[in-house]
């Protein structure tokens, strides 16, 4: 049986990705990226609220 906080870790997981990858396909500069990419990996919960709120916007399709 999972417990809660392997859902929310799972589910948390999948978020760092998709943000990360969403990050990548950004119009951001190189050195905006990697800041981006560090927050989350660093920080992962608060930085993608962070990264919700004021991250890069738009892709490069």
């Amino acid at each position: 049986m999972i417990e809660v906080g392997g859902i929310f870790s799972l589910i948390l997981l999948i978020a760092c990705v998709w943000a990360i990858v969403q990050i990548f396909q950004s119009r951001a500069s190189t050195g905006w990226k990697v800041f981006w990419i560090v927050l989350i990996l660093l920080l992962p919960l608060i930085g993608l609220i962070i990264w919700f709120l004021a991250g890069p916007r738009g892709s490069r399709y």
